[in-house]
């Protein structure tokens, strides 16, 4: 068999450095995009290694470099994972347009980048895959981060949509709806200017919240739990369209889609508050 070519976002640390190192100790050659870039590696044992690439998941020209970059080197691309994410915290009314687009070009519109630079590749193929990370917020949605569990549920949408479209050309679609985990995410969490002034009506509340969810993601997941989902799609010989891992998150999508609405916000709402 051929060695598998993957490029990942967010390559750098947390959940995408996890499934970059777990992918090359199983003998794939992956490209890891990340603003830092790093140095490369090769797998203790075996042929895997690890490429680090500096790319912008919002600069659509560091996207194409780097897809070109791997067809150059490769003459293939067996799968994209979507990785790259950024977190921003604040009550609705307290979110300047800037601090929303900042929140949903990453999240949102990063990953719709990168999969229409791979997508030529994968048509002329005639194969491909492609994987996002979204989040248990596309289904459950988390108050003061209104903007982050949008981009995650357009995310998971959007990949529906576009399974579809894909389907003649043999390009297979897989969304993964991690929980709470433990990863630099919650450090690099930023906050809106406004909600943080002393004036704000919502400063409390959010920074009740926030502390909540903040508490829960360094007591979550391990990033390797995540990534071996992650991987399993990417050797599986079909994946899965959603996957969540987690038997907690599971139940918790599966009950929360089938609770009356009025009820189920009023739940969410106790638990951050």
């Amino acid at each position: 068999m051929e060695q598998k070519v993957v490029l990942i976002t967010g390559g750098s640390a947390g959940i995408g450095l996890a499934t970059a190192e777990s992918l090359m100790n199983k003998g794939v050659k992956v490209y890891a995009a990340s603003r830092r870039g790093g140095e490369p590696r090769k797998a203790v044992n075996g042929a895997g290694e690890l490429v680090h690439v500096k790319m912008d998941v919002n600069n659509p020209e560091e996207i194409e470099s780097a897809v070109a970059q791997i067809i150059s080197e490769n003459n293939r691309l067996d799968a994209v994972i979507c990785n790259a994410g950024n977190g921003i915290a604040g009550a609705i009314e307290d979110t300047s347009e800037e601090e929303m687009r900042y929140q949903l070009e990453t999240n949102f519109f990063g990953a719709v980048k990168t999969i229409q630079a791979c997508l030529p590749v994968f048509r002329k193929q005639g194969y491909g895959r492609i994987i996002t990370t979204s989040s248990v917020a596309a289904i459950v949605p988390i108050p003061f981060q209104a903007f982050y569990s949008a981009g995650k549920s357009a995310l998971l949408v959007f990949m529906q949509a576009l399974s579809m479209e894909l389907k003649p050309f043999n390009i297979q679609c897989c969304t993964v709806l991690p929980g709470d985990t433990k990863t630099e995410f919650t450090a690099a969490r930023k906050y809106t200017a406004a909600s943080q002034l002393s004036d704000s009506v919502y400063t409390k509340s959010m920074k009740t919240a926030v502390g909540i969810m903040e508490k829960d993601e360094q007591n979550g997941m391990n990033p390797v739990d995540v990534a071996s989902k992650i991987v399993n799609q990417i050797f599986a010989k079909r994946m899965n369209p959603v996957v969540v891992p987690g038997v907690q998150y599971q139940f918790i999508c599966f009950l929360y889609n089938r609770l009356p609405v009025k009820f189920r916000l009023w739940v969410v709402n106790k638990l951050y508050s």
